[in-house]
């Protein structure tokens, strides 16, 4: 995979999914409609994802981690990537490059995603 200077494919994120009820579970999010604060910059994709409880919960993926990718949401799921982190690559990948759509390109991640 590559980093922040090329968008994913849809392809690319899925093969990260842990088990198809994740895969799923991500395509579900992969719309605009859950999402606040997202953005992606400086080797990261961030925002804030609507879910159950009254806090959104705060996704982000580090696109240039060691190994790979790195991920942490705020949401209590035990899978890696969690449908957030799915979710919100997926948006992002299916964005045009240059911005103009839900994942605005910015050069510093918010504080709560640093």
């Amino acid at each position: 995979m590559t980093g922040q200077g090329v968008r994913w494919t849809a392809e690319q994120v899925a093969a990260l999914a842990p088990d198809e009820a994740s895969r799923r579970a991500g395509d579900k999010l992969s719309a605009p409609g859950p999402w606040s604060e997202a953005g992606a910059g400086a080797g990261a994709v961030w925002g804030l994802c609507k879910g159950s409880g009254s806090k959104p919960y705060r996704t982000v993926v580090d696109l240039n981690g060691g190994g790979g990718p790195g991920y942490k949401c705020s949401c209590p799921s035990r899978k890696f990537p969690c449908k957030h982190a799915l979710g919100l690559l997926l948006l992002w990948a299916g964005e045009p490059p240059g911005g103009g759509g839900t994942v605005a390109e910015s050069p510093e991640p918010p504080e709560w995603a640093g």
